[in-house]
């Protein structure tokens, strides 16, 4: 791997340890600026790099450094109700890599996957949070995904429309 890669890879973990802990609690799951910086880190470094800092940023999370949301840290936290939306980052930042493979030749393709990333970090998230608290599909889908669909859209909307002048400007390539 080249050091302009894994410095992209650190920023990229940074950005989101700065992003994370900045959230709202507006039920059992906090509204966070975490997928916003999930959605750029696959944008701009592709599937395998953009899942890589987001890897990064969960370990530095689960060693008990505060930056999941509220400022806290700690593996509990991944053990905990919203444990599964943490480790839906994964998929969500991975699917959102593959997006921007293709967004040159068809920008939609990038919101798209991450619309999908989202989806499968609410399915992840929501069935681990159902396990924890023994709620049924309709509260936990009350509580945990449908308030947060409008603040994703427009994550999904700024992060598309922002990775690609940044991506021109760091001269990002082989993503």
């Amino acid at each position: 791997m080249k050091t302009r890669d894994m410095t992209m890879i650190a920023v990229s973990a940074a950005l989101l340890c700065i992003l994370g802990p900045l959230s709202i609690a507006i039920g059992p799951v906090p509204l966070s600026l975490a997928t916003f910086g999930v959605y750029l880190a696959g944008a701009l470094l592709g599937p395998k790099k953009g899942a890589l800092a987001v890897g990064i940023y969960l370990l530095i999370g689960i060693a008990g450094v505060p930056v999941f949301s509220g400022f806290s840290g700690g593996f509990q936290k991944l053990a905990g109700v919203t444990g599964g939306y943490l480790a839906g980052y994964l998929p969500c930042a991975f699917l959102t890599g593959l997006g921007a493979l293709r967004q040159e030749k068809h920008f939609a393709f990038l919101p798209l996957m991450m619309t999908a990333g989202t989806a499968v970090l609410y399915l992840i998230g929501t069935a681990w949070f159902m396990l924890q608290t023994g709620n049924g599909l309709g509260t936990a889908l009350s509580l945990c995904v449908v308030p947060f669909l409008p603040g994703d859209a427009v994550k999904i909307a700024a992060a598309a429309a922002i990775s690609v002048p940044v991506k021109k400007t760091l001269r990002f390539s082989n993503i």
